[in-house]
């Protein structure tokens, strides 16, 4: 038997559909079609609201889901990373409880497909029952160049120990030494990296002069910072060469990313015909900064935007919708159309994963939700609710 569901607006992954058009399923969630009431026979249930494929998480730190309320709001992002290191280490019974709950509740919330960093194999043991279709970024920092070497071994058999799709990624321009990106630069090649980018003015402080907040961090690490020496550019600028051989590159946050900034790394990206997505986490750039990512910017430079929930260290919630919500009430004439296809197409090209989720297209399985008390009229999503059928 087929699933047929109708509802007042059926999103595709792709554009608003308000003509009474049928989507039919199998009983697995496996698309056949997109019909015309009229040939879509009987048995068809009526739906209210939106039907909308499933979410698309692109960036989230699952590992660190027991620093849930831990980690105070509006310290900066030099402070909330030493809360991260310090307090990071729990009991492993913690950690893994608090696992699964947080996957729990992104199924609760309609996210179907995740791109999840990993610094520890926490996550791996729940990965296993595949909950979820995940990208896992194998994530690696040192910022001193004598422990490249050692760092990333310890990145490679983290590596091994974890099923495809899979890439090693740098953590942050502020954190890899030019010893440990030459290490990492062979395995970009033809994978999708992603990384945390431009999050306080910091991170331009120290590229360009030296300067700023990231010293007094290395301080407390105890760390000699003096073999580094500024580029005189931003960090983005710095560092955006060693992309050259990626399939596509996810830029994280961009909470203080300059106009020309993202201009220029649109054009180096199209240069080198690589792929270039940004991920939005706006509310865990307002618990850390109190800043809101200049999306319209990003749009003007016309840089493919997807959504991404961060850590429970750094938010309320890992719900894309939330995200969306809060998108809407910052910038208000955005289409609400197009943050369903940030949440949705655009997340599921940025993890290479738009032949199975992301859009109501035959023969993929992109899960099915519910979307209730959205003003169409009004383009307000602020009392949208989530309900995932399939």
């Amino acid at each position: 038997m087929y699933q047929k569901l109708q509802a007042d607006y059926l999103f595709t992954g792709k554009k608003m559909l308000h003509n009474g058009e049928v989507l039919i399923a199998q009983p697995n969630g496996t698309i056949e079609a997109i019909v015309a009431a009229a040939d879509a026979g009987l048995d068809i249930q009526k739906i209210e609201g939106v039907l909308c494929p499933g979410f698309v998480n692109t960036h989230c730190h699952l590992e660190l889901s027991h620093l849930k309320g831990v980690i105070p709001m509006h310290t900066g992002l030099v402070n909330f990373v030493m809360h991260v290191m310090a307090k990071r280490f729990y009991e492993p019974d913690v950690i893994e409880q608090a696992i699964v709950a947080a996957e729990a509740e992104m199924l609760r919330n309609g996210i179907v497909a995740v791109g999840d960093i990993c610094n520890t194999n926490h996550t791996l043991a729940q990965k296993q029952q595949a909950a979820f279709r995940y990208y896992n970024f194998i994530e690696t920092s040192g910022w001193l160049p004598a422990i490249a070497d050692k760092r990333f071994k310890q990145t490679q058999e983290l590596w091994q120990q974890f099923p495809g799709p899979k890439s090693i990624v740098p953590h942050a321009p502020y954190s890899v030494s030019t010893a440990l990106w030459q290490k990492m630069v062979p395995h970009f090649s033809g994978n999708v990296i992603t990384m945390h980018n431009q999050e306080t003015p910091a991170e331009e402080a120290l590229f360009k002069q030296g300067k700023g907040g990231f010293l007094q961090m290395y301080a407390q690490m105890q760390t000699d910072n003096s073999f580094f020496k500024p580029s005189g550019k931003s960090s983005l600028q710095t560092v955006a060469p060693y992309f050259t051989h990626a399939a596509a590159v996810i830029l994280v946050h961009n909470t203080f990313s300059a106009k020309e900034d993202l201009r220029w790394i649109r054009q180096y990206t199209q240069q080198n015909n690589i792929l270039l997505f940004t991920a939005l986490c706006i509310n865990a750039n307002l618990y850390i900064e109190q800043q809101v990512p200049p999306v319209s910017t990003m749009m003007e430079a016309d840089i493919t935007i997807t959504i991404g929930t961060d850590s429970l260290a750094s938010n309320y919630a890992l719900s894309v919708l939330d995200e969306l919500i809060m998108i809407n009430k910052r910038f208000p004439k955005i289409p609400f159309h197009t943050l369903l296809q940030w949440a949705t197409c655009n997340g599921a090209k940025a993890l290479d994963m738009d032949n199975i989720v992301g859009s109501f297209t035959p023969n993929t399985q992109p899960g099915i939700l519910q979307l209730k008390g959205m003003d169409v009229l009004h383009n307000s999503m602020q009392h949208a609710q989530v309900k995932r059928l399939l």
